[in-house]
């Protein structure tokens, strides 16, 4: 989720995209740049790694004078942080730039073939191959030349684009990724989000995937991909300008909870084959004799990325019938682990920053272990020191309290529990369709979730201002209790507890008595009879029960004060649906108890220090 701009008018340009760009770092802050069509129709390119504050010294000791100009603020996907990743980026000739926000799903084959024809690459990214691209195929039309390039590219993608043979018009697209319009007098203004526009002007036109706009200073043409004008109405924004960098949300952690259908779709782009009988990881490229060589697996993280661990312990030893150990990444180095050079040893962290995580990494090293991060930022500490990497699409998540970077991190863990089970043939072929079919599935199933969110709402008003609270579950669900109980703790201020069902008789049950609330978690079909029973004792004890269980399920309102449901899904798939009301849950708690959601008492988002 990087952060694009762009500007053309009567202005300086640098001075709006500077500002614009400020508005949006909270979508990216790995690095920054502009570009400008200056004078002679020169297009300037300065870019630097790290903080928007690094662009903006160079921008003052070197002014770019110019009235048309891009710029970009950068999450990091492919390519580590760096000068000559930030964008825009340029072809060899200087004459295109381009941002992009997104992922070109094919830009190898292209690079290959633009290489065999002598283009050459500065940059690892795949957003270079959309400027050797419209370089290759230009004949003097700009326009034309941008639609043949959208021809040949697949992903998905916002793109802003200039041409320093036509500095009149700048021609931008989206497909999955959001792009608006600002419409001024005698200027223009394009950005990813309201808020980089908001102090310029309320006037927007909001893009739809496919759809390609010619910007000028005076006019905005709008039409689809085969060049067929669309009449567009215009969006007048009412927000103020911090509602505007929430995307119009309460909080961060609410436009999170929200975001998650995107985060899990960008983290399945790519990682599954088009019939869905295959997991693709492209990254790691193992091997049947590779994962023979394993013959266990070591999870170890912290706080929320533990708790999907253990759902990855049952996604692995289910999946691949491979030995899985979880450890809470701060008490692993610690107990002398036996760890050798057949462990799998797999470290999870949002921030790749997390200390306790970082040291536990290295111990698995030193004791011989081959790794694997599962993380959220490219470039990050433990990005470099593992052997290899599964990057979580997240985008960045300001919130403390973790929502779409978890579900992120269940998705990636999923693939990978197929793909070991497939290349050690231990998983059966019609399981893994199921499970890669029901995948693709889920962010729609995550938008059928928040159609509910008004009975949440009400749960959290009746029964927020409870000083204890209960999760029960068990197998795969005790597992999603465990972070639903978090939650809860961490941003509510509720004392929560998660309880696997079975364990309720041997000491839980004493603390159980009238009006408690207790959310009983009942997705797992194989398991789902016992759980019945555990409800029942609670209920029995007159708790007032959460029921969180699957459309159809109609035994469950007879045992239960209130019933929450997900949409149907497979075994494995349904905990990550499952986790999402509980997200909600426990935000309405903590706004119903008048506290700091984004921002916890004693809490911050990453821990870097022991």
């Amino acid at each position: 989720m990087c952060g694009i701009v762009g500007y053309i008018g009567f202005e300086n340009a640098a001075d709006f995209m500077l500002e614009g760009l400020s508005k949006l770092e909270y979508r990216g802050y790995d690095s920054a740049g502009i570009a400008v069509i200056g004078p002679d129709n020169v297009i300037k390119v300065q870019k630097k790694v790290g903080r928007l504050a690094n662009l903006e010294a160079v921008v003052k000791a070197d002014p770019n004078p110019g009235h048309v100009g891009i710029g970009h603020t950068r999450w990091a996907t492919h390519g580590r942080p760096s000068d000559m990743n930030a964008h825009p980026h340029t072809d060899a000739k200087g004459l295109f730039a381009v941002v992009h926000n997104g992922i070109v799903e094919n830009y190898l084959p292209i690079k290959e073939e633009l290489i065999a024809k002598g283009y050459e690459f500065k940059s690892e990214t795949d957003t270079e191959v959309v400027a050797h691209l419209l370089a290759d195929l230009y004949d003097g039309d700009f326009e034309g030349t941008v639609r043949r390039m959208l021809d040949r590219i697949e992903g998905s993608y916002s793109l802003v684009i200039t041409c320093a043979d036509d500095p009149s018009r700048i021609i931008c697209t989206k497909q999955d990724n959001p792009l608006v319009i600002g419409l001024g007098k005698g200027e223009n203004f394009i950005a990813s989000d309201i808020p980089a526009i908001i102090n310029r002007t309320r006037d927007t036109y909001i893009l739809n995937d496919g759809e390609v706009a010619i910007v000028t200073a005076d006019s905005v043409a709008i039409s689809d991909r085969a060049g067929h004008p669309i009449e567009k109405e215009i969006y007048h924004v009412t927000w103020n300008a911090e509602a505007a960098e929430k995307g119009g949300y309460e909080h961060f952690m609410l436009k999170e909870i929200y975001e998650q259908p995107k985060a899990i779709r960008d983290t399945l782009t790519g990682r599954i084959s088009k019939d869905n009988t295959e997991v693709v990881y492209e990254e790691l490229n193992w091997t049947p004799d590779d994962v023979a060589s394993i013959n266990r697996v070591l999870i170890t993280a912290c706080g929320t990325a533990y708790h999907a661990g253990l759902v990855a312990k049952y996604y692995i030893e289910q999946l691949a019938r491979i030995p899985v150990e979880v450890d809470i990444a701060s008490e692993y180095r610690y107990r002398n682990p036996l760890t050798d050079k057949n462990t799998l040893a797999i470290v999870i962290s949002q921030s790749g920053e997390t200390s306790d995580t970082l040291a536990a990494l290295k111990e698995a090293k030193r004791l011989g272990a081959r790794t694997l991060a599962i993380t959220n930022v490219v470039g990050s500490s433990i990005s470099r020191e593992a052997d290899q990497v599964i990057y979580t699409w997240a985008g960045p998540e300001i919130a403390v309290a973790s929502t779409k970077a978890y579900t992120t991190q269940l998705v990636a863990l999923l693939l990978l529990a197929v793909y070991l089970g497939q290349l050690n043939g231990k998983l059966d072929s019609g399981l893994a369709q199921r499970i890669l079919t029901d995948l693709h599935k889920l962010p729609t199933l995550c938008h059928e979730i928040f159609e509910g969110v008004d009975d949440i709402k009400s749960f959290a008003r009746n029964y927020g201002f409870r000083e204890d609270a209960f999760f029960l579950g068990r197998s795969i669900d005790y597992a999603v209790a465990m972070e639903g109980s978090l939650k809860l703790k961490e941003i509510s201020y509720i004392h929560a507890e998660a309880y696997a069902g079975g364990e309720l008789k041997h000491g839980t049950l004493a603390l159980i008595e009238e009006g408690v609330p207790v959310i009983g978690l009942a997705t797992q079909e194989d398991v789902r009879e016992k759980m019945m029973s555990n409800i029942k004792e609670v209920k029995a004890r007159d708790a007032v029960v959460i029921g969180v269980g699957v459309d159809g399920d109609t035994e469950l309102a007879k045992y239960v004060d209130h019933t929450i449901f997900v949409p149907k899904a497979d075994k494995y798939t349904v905990p990550i649906l499952a986790v999402i009301p509980l997200q909600l849950l426990a935000y309405y708690a903590a706004i119903t108890r008048g506290a700091d959601v984004d921002k916890p008492r004693n809490l911050a988002k990453s821990v870097t220090v022991e």
